[in-house]
């Protein structure tokens, strides 16, 4: 199974966005500029569709 995590960070750095505090549990808040809405990220996404959902949420037209 694939693990996401690191390429859907990677991709919300390269759009603008940037960590705001680490949450609660497993997740992260980031924010984007492109939406302007928090985003909660998982630290462990092993789907691709949560991965293509967080950065759907984002405003980044990008799919895994």
């Amino acid at each position: 199974m694939a693990e996401y995590e690191k390429q859907v960070r990677k991709k919300l750095s390269e759009n603008g966005c940037y960590l705001v505090r680490h949450g609660k549990g497993d997740h992260d808040v980031w924010f984007s500029p492109i939406t302007n809405v928090p985003i909660t990220v998982a630290t462990k996404i092993d789907s691709r569709h949560t991965a293509n959902g967080i950065l759907k949420r984002a405003g980044i037209n990008y799919h895994f």
